[in-house]
């Protein structure tokens, strides 16, 4: 992951320090792109560990089209819940009703309780996405299935160079818990095997890139599988490409580390449907990471 270490050094030399909507500032640069062949192994970060399990979940999540945060919680991952908590805080506000606790918006969620917020069930984050992806609303009141369309393309007429699925609705965007950070992929075939390219807007370098790449990576591998392809590269290209500054004491730990081999990801060969995909289908092997770092979280 010389790729990821690469960007971490070429934000804290050539950064700019800009304000940011959290409070915390940030160190960043504009425009940056990494590649990973994924013939080399599965792209998990080897200087601290990442939650893989909030990786593989929260990428079926997105998969079956759901905005609701239950399945999450239910297995146990929580990396929704404040964006949910705090979208479900500003409805009440909206609507005059005197919001829950976190911990009992947090059960509620769990039960599929109705909230007093007509049309509004606890856990709920509006159009997010797993609806972009899988129910990109027509004006006629139908929906395009964006991810069974790619696989089709795939499959059909895998030169196309309209193999794209896009999360930023611009009618609906401002109406969401949390607008899309990586907001735009893309499918490209060649020689039998898949690639992909991610656009993402913005780029929380520190927490959320680890994950987002990922992420992106096994749905790759997960594409590649069931439309009969090798896997090839997955390229991610970042728009603000930023650092909180809280996080800079523990890019420096994680900078004075050296990186470990490369996992690999197994796949249950037996699964021929991306959305037939469950948790006990992904084995890794040979995942050695450094401990986790923590760093605070930033809002």
């Amino acid at each position: 992951m010389k790729q990821y270490l690469d960007l971490l050094r070429r934000i804290k030399t050539e950064g700019v320090v800009r304000g940011d909507r959290t409070g915390t500032g940030t160190k960043g640069v504009f425009g940056h792109q990494m590649r990973f062949d994924l013939a080399e192994g599965f792209p998990l970060l080897t200087t601290k560990k990442v939650f893989l399990k909030g990786v593989i979940h929260e990428l079926l999540w997105f998969l079956a089209g759901d905005t609701n945060i239950k399945y999450l919680v239910d297995n146990g991952v929580h990396i929704w819940d404040n964006d949910a908590f705090r979208y479900y805080n500003e409805l009440c506000v909206r609507h005059g009703v005197l919001p829950v606790d976190r911990d009992t918006f947090l059960r509620a969620a769990q039960e599929g309780v109705e909230s007093p917020v007509e049309g509004y069930k606890f856990g709920d984050l509006n159009h997010v996405y797993g609806y972009q992806w899988r129910s990109w609303p027509k004006p006629d009141g139908t929906v395009v299935d964006q991810i069974a369309q790619a696989v089709g393309l795939i499959r059909s007429n895998p030169e196309s160079r309209r193999i794209l699925v896009s999360a930023w609705n611009v009618a609906e965007v401002e109406d969401m818990a949390l607008p899309p950070c990586h907001v735009l992929f893309q499918f490209y075939v060649a020689e039998g095997k898949l690639s992909c390219q991610l656009y993402q807007r913005s780029a929380d370098t520190f927490l959320g890139v680890p994950f987002n790449i990922a992420s992106y990576a096994l749905l790759t591998l997960m594409t590649a599988q069931v439309c009969g392809l090798q896997p090839g590269e997955f390229v991610h290209t970042l728009g603000d490409t930023h650092l909180y500054l809280n996080h800079l004491e523990q890019v420096d730990e994680q900078l004075a580390r050296e990186p470990r081999p490369l996992p690999v990801m197994r796949l249950n060969p037996s699964v021929k449907s991306l959305f037939d995909f469950r948790y006990g289908d992904f084995t890794l092997e040979g995942y050695d990471p450094w401990p986790a770092i923590k760093a605070p979280m930033s809002f």
